[in-house]
């Protein structure tokens, strides 16, 4: 077995005491000056690729690494405890459109919801740190906007908006509500019958 180079050792280290993950300049930040970032990312996936099959892996979360137990091991390690962030049904509305629709402002949350958002549900997402400002609309008003953040993507397992489930995905995993569902296959039939009429 081929020796590790000792600078690889020494990010492989960094990340696996380190609280929460890091990115690249993080970590050149805390080697020093000789270190560039090139350097330190050809080091992370060295490091990846060796503990990819193992039982752990080095994950990508938004540009921020860190160790994690592999999906198919957690349950080995999973205990029973409730969880402290059970979110209401107003709230995880407007993480989805947050997070499908960024950046969003509060009147367009309102306008997809179709009912209007207390403050308060934004301050629990925000007190989560699943959503965050991110500065404010051009328009007249100048509303402020909400993004989603990396540690939304670190606790829901994304390594970046792409991951999120499209519709299909969601329909197939049965989480899309069945009026939904009641609703889009009668718009598919009422298609069809336009269809028909025209031809």
């Amino acid at each position: 077995m081929n020796p590790i180079d000792d600078r690889e050792r020494a990010i492989e280290a960094m990340l696996f005491a380190s609280d929460e993950p890091l990115d690249a300049r993080q970590i050149v930040a805390r080697l020093g000056d000789d270190w560039s970032i090139g350097d330190v990312r050809a080091f992370i996936q060295a490091i990846a690729a060796r503990h990819a099959g193992s039982g752990i892996e080095l994950v990508d979360r938004g540009g921020h690494w860190h160790f994690q137990t592999p999906a198919d091991l957690a349950h080995l390690l999973r205990r029973e405890r409730d969880d402290p962030r059970k979110l209401s049904r107003a709230a995880a509305e407007v993480l989805a459109i947050v997070a499908y629709h960024e950046p969003v402002s509060r009147a367009e949350i309102e306008a997809i919801r179709g009912v209007q958002t207390s403050k308060g549900t934004l301050d629990v997402l925000m007190e989560a740190e699943w959503i965050a400002p991110a500065g404010r609309r051009e328009v007249p008003g100048r509303p402020l906007i909400y993004k989603t953040t990396d540690a939304f993507l670190r606790h829901f397992g994304l390594g970046s908006r792409k991951d999120l489930p499209g519709i299909d995905d969601l329909r197939a995993a049965g989480l899309l509500d069945p009026v939904d569902l009641a609703f889009d296959d009668a718009m598919g039939e009422l298609d069809l019958v336009k269809d028909g009429e025209e031809a």
